[in-house]
């Protein structure tokens, strides 16, 4: 037996101390994606945990299924990524036998099949967005049990129960790209700063009819700063004799 298992985990395990060594690999995280007036935005946070230890700070959580469609990640990072090489496996198979790139309903609707499906085994929760040339930019969100549901914006992951009234609050229909990448990265930005489970970088992505994606990379040292981050002293107001006196 080695010292370190002698010393350490075999210490914690007898004391009864929780061991963060034994604990899933998690993408607890932030992951958003929305239409507009031309494709989807998708966008994440970087920080993937081991119960309350980071494992990793610069996870990519924007995971391609074909050129024209990626999904964004929450949930264990070992579920999701098997789930994503499945569902990327019978793309490539469809847009081979179909000779065009497949349909984002279609990928959507096979990562809900095996969700569904394996949903007493897996803990995954997907938000697939993509552009084609059928139905333009789409988003679907499913859930840990396997409920689908297209929504013109989608959140998810640990940050999103922060984000739910910002959300409602500023995004509209028809929005330029411009608007919804600073509406994206606004949202991630306030969710990093309040979720424990999101942080790192922020990563984008554009995807319309170009038929492929956009990235974008905004350190952490460069996302948007808010109220608390900007709060500045107030300059001392030198009072003289006189209107001390008033006072």
């Amino acid at each position: 037996m080695s010292l370190l298992s002698h010393c350490g985990i075999q210490g914690i395990q007898e004391s009864g101390i929780h061991d963060i060594t034994k604990d899933e690999v998690s993408t607890g995280t932030t992951i958003i994606a929305a239409t507009y007036d031309g494709g989807v935005i998708i966008g994440a946070d970087s920080r993937t945990t081991t119960g309350a230890y980071i494992a990793n700070r610069v996870t990519d959580k924007l995971t391609k299924v074909c050129d024209n469609i990626y999904c964004c990640r929450s949930g264990s990072a070992a579920d999701t990524q098997a789930i994503t090489d499945i569902v990327a496996y019978y793309m490539d198979l469809t847009s081979i036998q179909m000779g065009e790139p497949p349909l984002v309903r279609a990928a959507a609707n096979v990562f809900k099949t095996l969700i569904y499906e394996n949903r007493h085994q897996l803990t995954a929760g997907i938000i697939v967005a993509g552009w084609d040339s059928r139905f333009g930019g789409q988003v679907y969100s499913i859930n840990v049990s396997g409920t689908i549901v297209q929504q013109n914006i989608s959140i998810g992951g640990s940050g999103s129960s922060y984000l739910y009234g910002f959300m409602d609050s500023q995004y509209k229909d028809g929005m330029s790209q411009q608007e919804c990448e600073n509406l994206v990265l606004n949202a991630i930005s306030l969710a990093i700063k309040r979720d424990g489970s999101s942080g790192g970088v922020v990563r984008m992505g554009i995807i319309n009819h170009t038929g492929s994606i956009q990235r974008k990379l905004v350190l952490g040292d460069q996302l948007p700063k808010f109220y608390d981050n900007i709060y500045e002293e107030k300059p001392q107001i030198e009072v003289s004799g006189g209107d001390a006196a008033m006072a």
